[in-house]
């Protein structure tokens, strides 16, 4: 896996460090750091700072709170990142070689895979990474570096950072550029000097080293001067530290004792604090319990008046009793004509209500059977914010008249019972739906419905919120108002159902659990219908009725639409059964009451809705198709009413039906986005506005009638029993005086009571005497806290004076001390740079110096390659003569081949053997500069001549260890010199090498090259020689 990662680097010398950045791994050789992403940091060095994002050009920012693990020093730096398309570009860098680092963290992708984020790194247009994916390396929130990236940079020249997306976008977090050592292959030759400007190596003679030593000496000696001063400079700063950091802790321990004298004055003043509010809760206290006895004591008072005079007027009553029994036979014949008018006024009473009852439904009947009232809602916030307005007309409202702005100027007019306006409350829409309550509790069927599209307000008017109640509350807290005002001559029992007809399923919203039954209507032996397994709450008043349906109500289906977001999805049918019984002459009623809240009746185009809700809605609009069948059939007065085609019908069929009355709400909306669901709504209600069911019917139980003649008995019974009730007045009499004795009793009783409240007045005063000396002696006491508190408020600026006056001497004498060591550290900095500018001076002169020397020693070669040449002439004529000796000799054949060998050699051999007393840095420069090696050979000939006979030896240890350094050194100069001219130094230099064989020294440097195999000749040479 390391292999793989490693081979998405393309360039050798970069590699990866799989952890944060640690500030240990920075030396003098950091440039510059930039946060990428991010703004600027400090490091824990000082001389480290990490920059604010610059240099770049395009990306985008993105940060993270996340734990980067591992992240080293600075977790900050890879908690941001510039990621996008993006590049950076550093200007203004010293020409050389750099070290470019690159740092980054996965902090988006976290969760992975591996491959979301993969993309290309170059630098100067060269791909350094290829397919670099940071997650499949380390993963998610952890750090990764890709350091050593060598960069060369020439003049004018900037450092590009380009960034290539594969997939996903590229990301870095942090870069630093750090400057590079030299290589190896760039090390300039110690030997010679590399110029600044062209870079070409220039040969350093012995006395510009010597000069150039003399001067580093100086300037090292200058060096060590302004350390010294330097760090006597810093002593003297740390010293002027020492005594401020002194002054601080002596200052902070002040401050220490004045926040404990500060302290402590506190406390005292909270213990007085505390002293004062128990003396006023005891005066507060003291205070109540005066007021209360006397009012106590007042109230007492007025009792007793009263009890008095309860006893004067009762033992007038009792008078009066007594003085009455003699006439008690002409009361017992006036109450008996009194119960006998009472029943005669109880028989035209029932008579009268019977007459108004068949009034109140005459009246309703002749406004019709079936009344429409129209509703219409306020526009809303959203439809507002949109642009939306309002196109209903209200101006025939009072008329029952309302107007639709189709188009411009054209209108559309309906009539119905009632409009209201969007001003007008739940009140007012219930006061007109009232009576219907009442013919309820007379017993008639009634319906009571509302319809409209969805978002009209069907649900808040039937239903309302808890501030604002709908119909459904309002109509039961009447019936149990009528019930409760009725009850002397009527009871009632009010049961409540609660259903919802969904996807034309009936289902029960009060059943405890669900259940797999099919709930479906029945018509019962009596005609009415009903559904069989339906739970039927009883309910004796609104709490109950009212806990009942919130539980329906939440049970109930809804969804969401385009129309809106918490859409009825079904239609809610809440039926109240009332039982009447008259309590006068024993008729019975059942009664149904239906409160419908239908689902939206808005088109399927207009929802937007698929699967289930389309399937919802469907159902929905066919149960809403098939009321309008049964109003269209109503309306024509046909023979055939669909009742069955739908459950909501079929529920509906006793309040539908033409014995009973019915109440529908139309909902609208004034938006003109909803225009046609407005006009579809309205056109439908005036349809069912002009059904005429005909006149209601009172659901009387005939079962009842049987028992009237029963209930007749029971009521002559009573009036047998009103003649026991005159035997009771005698007991009742009794009865009178008994009370009387027990009255005087109670006023003894509180004679006693006012004794001891006397008593206890009189401890209370004393109780309030002595906190009257306890306020005496807690005043003294606070007297004497106050005193001591002035004396320490006193101690306390005295102390803060005398603080303030010390602080001003220390800050005054330190701030003396800064700036002296201000003064010292400016005349520190002035000399500094003054020494650097000399430095400078220096360096220019020793650059002057060096190049007049060239200068000379350029015109001193031209005369010494002329004498050269003179030599090498010299040494020709010697060639031919010794050959010429050579003629005749024994070794001749032997000496011939060794000429040949050495021939092959003497490149190397002649380029050592030259340079006895001259460094090898010497010959590379002249070569460099294009001088002939001839002249170099000549001049190492004349030396040689005149001392190697002299130093055998060390000519010898020379020739090897140069005939190395030679080796070492040839290929690069090979490069630099034309081939054929190479070719023409070499047999120039082979010839002159055969005028030293005439030398012994020559003959040991060839064996010794050869091995131990030439010893013979070795000697055989030095034979000859002789």
């Amino acid at each position: 896996m390391e292999d793989a990662f490693d081979s998405m680097i393309l360039v050798s010398g970069p590699s990866f460090v799989r952890s944060g950045l640690k500030e240990q791994a920075f030396g003098d050789d950091l440039v510059m750091f930039v946060n990428a992403g991010g703004c600027e940091i400090q490091g824990k060095d000082c001389r480290i700072k990490f920059r604010g994002d610059a240099h770049f050009l395009g990306g985008d920012i993105i940060e993270t709170n996340e734990i980067i693990a591992e992240s080293g020093d600075h977790p900050l730096l890879y908690q941001s990142a510039r990621y996008g398309d993006f590049r950076y570009m550093f200007d203004n860098l010293v020409p050389g070689d750099y070290f470019v680092d690159l740092h980054f963290a996965e902090i988006v992708n976290t969760n992975g895979p591996k491959g979301i984020r993969v993309f290309n790194i170059f630098v100067q247009e060269e791909k350094i990474l290829s397919s670099f994916d940071i997650y499949a390396i380390v993963g998610a929130n952890k750090p990764l570096q890709l350091v050593d990236i060598r960069v060369s940079v020439m003049h004018n020249q900037a450092v590009l950072i380009r960034f290539e997306g594969l997939c996903g976008s590229p990301t870095v977090s942090g870069i630093c550029i750090r400057k590079a050592p030299v290589s190896t292959a760039a090390m300039i030759n110690p030997e010679l000097h590399l110029c600044t400007k062209c870079a070409t190596e220039i040969e350093v003679s012995p006395i510009q080293k010597k000069l150039q030593s003399k001067n580093i000496g100086q300037y090292e000696k200058k060096i060590q001067e302004l350390t010294n001063e330097c760090k006597m400079k810093s002593d003297e700063c740390y010293e002027a530290w020492m005594s401020l950091t002194d002054a601080n802790q002596k200052l902070q321990n002040v401050t220490m004792e004045l926040d404990n004298i500060i302290f402590q004055n506190e406390t005292l003043e909270r213990a007085v604090g505390r002293e004062m509010e128990k003396f006023k809760d005891v005066s507060d206290k003291y205070k109540k319990d005066k007021k209360l006895w006397s009012s106590i004591i007042n109230n007492l008072e007025k009792k007793i008046k009263a009890i008095k005079e309860d006893h004067t007027q009762l033992s007038q009553e009792a008078h009066d009793c007594a003085n009455s029994i003699p006439n008690l036979n002409n009361m017992t014949t006036a109450i008996q004509a009194l119960v006998a008018q009472s029943e005669d006024l109880k028989v035209k009473y029932s008579e009268e209500m019977g007459k108004r009852k068949r009034l109140f439904n005459q009246l309703q009947e002749t406004k019709g059977n079936i009344r429409v009232f129209c509703r219409c809602r306020p526009l809303s916030k959203e439809e507002i914010s949109s642009g939306c307005h309002a196109i209903i007309d209200f101006d025939a409202a009072k008329d029952g008249e309302i107007g639709i702005m189709a188009s411009g100027t054209t209108k559309k007019s309906f009539k119905f019972d009632r409009v209201y306006m969007p001003k007008d409350n739940q009140a007012d829409v219930y006061a007109d739906a009232s009576p219907f309550v009442t013919s309820v509790l007379d017993g008639y069927n009634v319906c009571i419905f509302a319809y409209g599209q969805t978002g009209t307000g069907k649900t808040f008017t039937m239903e309302g919120n808890e501030n604002n109640r709908g119909v459904n509350y309002r109509t039961l807290e009447e019936l149990f108002k009528i019930a409760v005002e009725r009850k002397d001559t009527i009871s009632y029992s009010i049961s409540v159902s609660v259903l919802e007809v969904y996807n034309e399923q009936i289902r029960d919203l009060l059943a405890t659990s669900p259940s797999n039954k099919k709930l479906e209507v029945r018509q019962a032996a009596e005609g009415f219908h009903h559904v069989p397994g339906m739970v039927e709450a009883k309910v004796e008043n609104m709490k109950e009725a009212w806990n009942v349906l919130q539980a329906g109500s939440n049970a109930r289906a809804v969804g969401s639409n385009n129309v809106n977001e918490h859409s009825s999805r079904s239609h809610c049918m809440l039926c109240i059964m009332v039982r009447a019984k008259n309590l006068m002459n024993g008729e019975c009623t059942n009664s149904k009451l239906w409160l419908v809240d239908l689902a939206g009746s808005e088109r399927l185009t207009r929802t937007d809705v698929h699967g289930e809700r389309l399937k919802e809605a469907q159902n929905i609009n066919r149960s809403l198709s098939a009321l309008g069948d049964v109003i269209s059939a109503l309306t024509s007065k046909s023979s055939h009413i669909p009742y069955r085609n739908s459950k909501l019908t079929h529920l509906l069929q006793d309040s539908l039906g033409g014995d009973s009355k019915a109440l529908m709400f139309v909902q609208i909306s004034p938006s003109d986005n909803d225009m046609g669901e407005t006009v579809s709504s309205l056109t439908f209600a005036s349809r069912v506005r002009g059904v005429e069911l005909g006149p209601a019917k009172r659901q009387v139980d005939t079962v009842e009638q049987q028992k009237m003649k029963q209930m007749l008995d029971k009521v002559r019974q009573e009036s047998r029993a009103k003649d026991e009730s005159l035997r009771k007045l005698e007991e009742n009499c009794q009865h009178l005086e008994n009370k009387l004795k027990e009255k005087e009793q109670q006023c003894r009783m509180l004679q006693e009571k006012n004794k001891d409240l006397a008593s206890q007045l009189t401890s209370n005063a004393e109780i309030q005497s002595q906190l009257d000396r306890k306020q005496c002696q807690l005043m003294e006491k606070l007297n004497g806290k106050e005193e001591e508190f002035m004396i320490l408020q006193q101690k306390v600026k005295d102390t803060e004076q005398r603080l303030k006056e010390r602080q001003l001497i220390e800050s005054a004498s330190l701030q003396e001390k800064v700036k002296e060591l201000e003064f010292k550290l400016n005349v520190q900095s002035h000399s500094e740079i003054a020494a650097k500018e000399k430095v400078k001076e220096l360096e220019c002169q020793l650059k002057e110096r060096l190049q007049f020397q060239l200068t000379l020693e350029q015109k001193v070669k031209e005369p010494e390659s002329k004498l050269r040449e003179q030599k090498e002439l010299d040494s020709i004529s010697l060639f031919h003569s010794a050959d010429r000796s050579r003629i005749g000799t024994p070794s001749e054949a032997k000496g011939s081949s060794s000429d040949e060998s050495t021939s092959d050699t003497d490149p190397h051999i002649l380029r050592s053997s030259t340079s006895i007393n001259r460094p090898v840095t010497g010959r590379v420069s002249i070569l460099h500069k294009g001088v002939s090696p001839y002249g170099i050979k000549r001049k190492g000939e004349r030396e040689h001549r005149s001392g190697v006979l002299a130093d055998d030896t060390e000519n010898h240890s020379v020739f090897s260890s140069n005939s190395v350094d030679n080796n070492k050194t040839e290929p690069n100069r090979s490069r630099k010199l034309d081939q054929a001219k190479a070719y023409g130094r070499i047999t120039r230099t082979s010839k002159v090498v055969t005028t030293h064989k005439l030398f012994p020294h020559s003959r040991i440097k060839k064996d010794q090259q050869t091995g131990g195999g030439g010893v013979k000749e070795k000697n055989k040479v030095r034979g000859w020689a002789r």
